[in-house]
């Protein structure tokens, strides 16, 4: 088969269509300093090998079956509610959420949710190990705390929804995980800075600085950082939360 000529791939990728993406950031408080839950991605991935993010990946279809039992608290659906593309609806908002929640449970081992005796129903995919765990997910706690999109370009593009959560909603760490992160630990912001991050991890950990240091750290106030590309340039937006809850 005779290779496509470069231009042709890279107007191809040009035109790709972000998919669905979620990312959970885990914060731990027990310490006099928080930390942040990160691990590195495989050096063989082909999308940002061998750096340091948050545990996500993109949606699944069992994320949308599941998200008719699991729906969002209105305020945070709301809010993911506004700019998305496509079609937008509380079933969507609930489903990236959870993606969040079964992703770090994938990568990382860790569940964020409340236990439940598994009857061997419910979706399959990840969450078949998660409720076989004797877990289900919990998102009553989550809040929507960035969006970002990759750039035009890429071999693969995300629309990304970052959530945050305590740790303390972790009600179990399983023993498997399916080796997508290695290095997987808890680190300070400070250290975070150090390590080989990519661009957009870098940014949002940032927001997470600023969102660290205010003196009331209340989940799910102010507004919600935007990054996206616009004439080869990347650009922030604020998306205003509604009040109320």
């Amino acid at each position: 088969m005779a290779e496509r000529p470069a231009s042709v791939a890279t107007a191809q990728r040009t035109r790709l269509r972000p998919r669905d993406a979620a990312t959970l950031l885990v914060i731990d408080h027990s310490a006099a300093t928080p930390r942040v839950l990160m691990g590195r991605r495989r050096p063989d991935q082909v999308f940002l090998p061998d750096t340091f993010v948050f545990p996500g990946g993109r949606v699944e279809a069992a994320d949308r079956t599941f998200a008719r039992h699991h729906p969002l608290p209105p305020r945070e659906a709301a809010c993911l509610k506004i700019a998305m593309r496509g079609r937008a609806s509380d079933l969507r908002a609930a489903a990236l959420a959870l993606a969040a929640v079964r992703e770090t449970f994938e990568e990382t081992g860790f569940i964020v949710g409340e236990r439940s005796p598994h009857d061997g129903s419910g979706p399959a995919g990840g969450w078949s190990g998660f409720l076989a765990e004797g877990f289900r997910p919990r998102l009553g706690r989550l809040a929507f705390f960035a969006r970002a999109i990759t750039p035009p370009g890429r071999a693969r593009r995300y629309d990304t929804r970052f959530f945050i959560v305590d740790a303390a909603e972790v009600a179990h760490r399983a023993a498997s995980m399916d080796g997508e992160l290695l290095d997987i630990d808890w680190f300070t912001i400070d250290h975070a800075r150090r390590l080989k991050l990519p661009s957009i991890t870098r940014h949002v950990l940032e927001d997470l600085a600023r969102h660290l240091a205010r003196p009331k750290r209340e989940i799910g106030a102010g507004t919600v950082p935007f990054y996206f590309h616009r004439h080869g340039r990347q650009e922030r937006l604020l998306l205003q939360r509604a009040a109320g809850k």
